[in-house]
């Protein structure tokens, strides 16, 4: 982003331009998306999505950012709740989240967290973000440290889990039940003893 909201006024601005992307991509798709059509759907000048964005693609990158933040906090919301967590709770909690955003958050199915498009060199990629975040997240409620095996580990089942629920999702809308339950399962065998 070019720049930050400070006050609260441009923050809501800036949330109704990432919520029109969102919409347009689900419309539209991320090759048709245009500041132009954001900004109208946005109901707001053009000038103020330059204001935040260069670009379409830095517009979907904090679009992206966004949606992992919420990612985080519902995950975290989801454990603060259980009596107790273990290594399946945590991965229940990582997957179904992930789905539940999946089938209703718009702008998800294409820019979950990271856009659609080739990067420019050096930018982060979204998985290795999502893991390094998923580590965060879960090693205090399990009572784990994070060292680099948990992160190997842990960033192994989000490109997992990343190709199988792509599957999942082209082979039914709102994603195959059985190709989750494997994946499910996948994710239990590979990394419930890495988080116990």
């Amino acid at each position: 982003m070019r720049r930050t909201p400070v006050q609260q006024r441009s923050a809501d601005r800036l949330a109704r331009i990432l919520d029109a992307c969102a919409e347009l991509l689900d419309e539209t798709g991320y090759e048709q998306l245009s500041t132009r059509a954001v900004a109208v759907r946005a109901g707001v000048p053009i000038g103020s999505v330059y204001r935040f964005f260069g670009n379409k693609r830095a517009m979907a990158a904090a679009l992206a950012h966004r949606n992992l933040d919420r990612y985080a906090a519902r995950i975290t919301a989801r454990l603060a709740v259980l009596p107790a967590v273990d290594a399946h709770a945590a991965i229940d909690t990582v997957l179904d989240e992930y789905i539940a955003m999946k089938r209703t958050v718009p702008g998800f199915a294409l820019v979950d967290f990271g856009v659609p498009s080739p990067g420019e060199s050096g930018e982060d990629d979204p998985n290795h973000l999502v893991a390094d975040r998923l580590c965060e997240l879960l090693a205090a409620p399990l009572g784990r440290s994070v060292d680099e095996t948990l992160r190997r580990k842990v960033l192994v089942g989000v490109e997992a889990t990343d190709a199988l629920l792509q599957l999942a999702f082209r082979t039914a809308a709102s994603g195959d039940p059985a190709l989750i339950a494997e994946t499910r399962e996948l994710l239990y065998a590979y990394l419930a003893p890495s988080l116990s």
